[in-house]
C-alpha cells in the first residue's frame, strides 16, 4: 500500500480528533444526569471508536516513521 505525506497527515488528524470528540464526550457524560442505558450505550460507541482511532493512529504513525519525505512504500 502506497500512501503520500497527505494522506499519512489525513489519518493521523482523523485519530486525533476521533479521542478528542470521544474522550470529551464520556468526561461531559460523566457530569450528566441521564439513563443509563444512554450511558452504556453512549460508553460503547465512544470505546469502540476510540479503538478504531488507536488503530488509524498506529497506522498513520507507522507511515509517518517509514516515509521520511518520500511516499511511504509499505505499510504493515
Amino acid at each position: 500500500m502506497t500512501l503520500t505525506r497527505r494522506q499519512v497527515r489525513i489519518l493521523l488528524a482523523a485519530a486525533v480528533w476521533t479521542l478528542y470528540v470521544w474522550i470529551s464526550r464520556l468526561v461531559i457524560m460523566a457530569g450528566q444526569d441521564e439513563s443509563t442505558g444512554f450511558k452504556v450505550v453512549h460508553g460503547i460507541l465512544a470505546f469502540v471508536s476510540i479503538g478504531f482511532a488507536v488503530a488509524i493512529g498506529k497506522i498513520g504513525l507507522a507511515a509517518y516513521r517509514s516515509a521520511k519525505g518520500d511516499p511511504v512504500k509499505s505499510v504493515r
